[in-house]
């Protein structure tokens, strides 16, 4: 089934580590530009949006999650690779549950043939604009735990 003129439902899980966030980092090859999100994967039907989160982070990277917290809902309209995509994307608060995954500075992982690496990057790089968020009203979600962050 074409994913064109389709919305994507997907489950996201902002990790946050003081002023680093995990991301998967992306490349749009039209624009031939580099990008960075938070990890998680599409939403099967009949899926309930926190069990995707917690399939995809296993599927990907062999992770577990724990403390997740449901921040909102972020609706994207985006052109990638040339064409037009419209996704759902039910954001999630969460943390893993193994330490070792804060130690590590890059990992590489697959996503439907395709290899692609995740990674740490300070929040800072994102505000300055010297990274690219996607979408890029994300970081709303970020200073939010700026303001609600006890450690």
């Amino acid at each position: 089934m074409s994913q064109k003129n389709k919305i994507r439902v997907l489950a996201l899980g902002l990790i946050r580590d003081g002023d680093r966030l995990f991301l998967s980092q992306g490349y749009d090859s039209i624009k031939k530009e580099t990008f960075y999100r938070v990890m998680g994967g599409g939403v099967d039907f009949g899926e309930y949006s926190r069990d995707a989160l917690h399939r995809e982070f296993k599927e990907e990277i062999e992770a577990e999650l724990t403390n997740i917290e449901y921040l909102g809902c972020i609706e994207n309209i985006f052109m990638f690779d040339g064409e037009e995509g419209h996704e759902l994307i039910q954001l999630y608060k969460c943390d893993f549950a193994d330490r070792k995954f804060y130690q590590i500075e890059e990992l590489a992982f697959w996503e439907k043939e395709r290899k692609k690496t995740a990674l740490w990057a300070s929040i800072d790089r994102f505000k300055s604009g010297e990274l690219k968020i996607v979408p890029e009203n994300f970081l709303e979600y970020c200073d939010e735990e700026d303001n609600s962050n006890g450690d």
